[in-house]
């Protein structure tokens, strides 16, 4: 009888923590949100967290308020993430660094794939190889020739260790055979002022954060980094069509939150998001930028996640990235 009164009495508990989760998660969101940004203010990461965040914040009925934390190549955002309480009330904006970091980093505070829990891509984009205007070149060819009678004078900037620039310029580097200098930041928006200003030579840039300066002409494109060309850019042409053949490099953006965030909140969480990449004011931002909106499911990212720590990984390693 003890027995039966002791099973009796868990059952009764875990009910009670079931409908106390499904409470919650019907309740959901009852205050603000925080959508953790690993980058600086201005990068393309945070031009596509804020707009997003903001119609999420329409969406879900409460504000959305984008936190930067930048350092580390995108890592640093990242553990602290990994770190929040699964309660829905953090959001993770991730990059391919992320799928990047693990093959970089000895040693990472977080398992990318074991800590978050997958909600969708929000965006992709092109990287662009951009090169200070003073630089006395036109064409992808004549920046491998001038890099190859000028070794290790030309210096290509990144927003930090293991991210999109510093994986996207060591694999130019490593294709091309040139002797490049790398120069982390810890922001896209720092690197590109020293890029304008002649600091460094060169930066395979993302388009987000691009685009304005090749419109006010501030710096000099060369090509776009995918393999076909970017319809928001069409007059350039790729790297691999200008003597760099194969080379095939895109950043993705997208949301996830810590593991052990209840489903029910997560799917909430996945339904605005989608809603909010369909709004046209999103779309013509997501524009401005050169940005392909998202929208894969959860599952589907999931699995998209490991194909790039894979894919990524293995790169990593064929040019010897690993960092510390």
């Amino acid at each position: 009888m003890k027995k039966f009164s002791l099973v009796k009495t868990g059952a009764v508990a875990l009910a009670a923590c079931a409908l106390s989760a499904g409470a919650t998660a019907a309740s959901w969101p009852e205050r603000p949100i925080t959508m953790v940004v690993p980058f600086t203010p201005g990068g393309t990461t945070d031009m596509v967290a804020r707009p997003l965040a903001q119609l999420l914040g329409d969406e879900l009925g409460k504000s959305v308020i984008v936190d930067n934390r930048a350092g580390a190549g995108g890592t640093l955002g990242a553990g602290y993430a990994a770190r929040a309480k699964p309660d829905g009330y953090t959001i993770f904006m991730s990059t391919i660094a992320h799928t990047i970091a693990p093959a970089i980093y000895k040693h990472l505070p977080y398992n990318f794939e074991k800590d978050f829990e997958p909600i969708t891509v929000v965006a992709s984009v092109p990287n662009i190889l951009l090169v200070n205007k003073k630089l006395p070149v036109n064409s992808v060819q004549q920046l491998i020739d001038y890099a190859k009678k000028n070794p290790g004078k030309v210096n290509f900037g990144s927003a930090g260790i293991g991210s999109t620039e510093d994986m996207a310029g060591e694999m130019f580097k490593s294709m091309t055979k040139t002797d490049l200098v790398h120069v982390p930041y810890k922001g896209g928006a720092p690197m590109m002022t020293d890029l304008i200003s002649g600091q460094i030579q060169m930066a395979i840039e993302t388009s987000g954060s691009a685009a304005a300066q090749i419109k006010a002409g501030t710096v000099h494109p060369l090509a776009v980094s995918t393999l076909k060309r970017s319809k928001f850019f069409p007059d350039l042409p790729t790297i691999a069509e200008s003597g760099v053949p194969g080379y095939d490099f895109q950043t993705w953006y997208g949301i996830l939150v810590p593991a052990g965030t209840p489903t029910a909140v997560r799917d909430k969480i996945y339904e605005a998001t989608v809603k909010a990449l369909k709004d046209p004011k999103l779309v013509k931002v997501f524009d401005t930028l050169g940005a392909d909106p998202g929208g894969m499911k959860p599952a589907e990212f999931k699995t998209f996640i490991a194909d790039q720590t894979k894919k990524w990984g293995e790169i990593a390693k064929a040019v010897d990235m690993q960092k510390n």
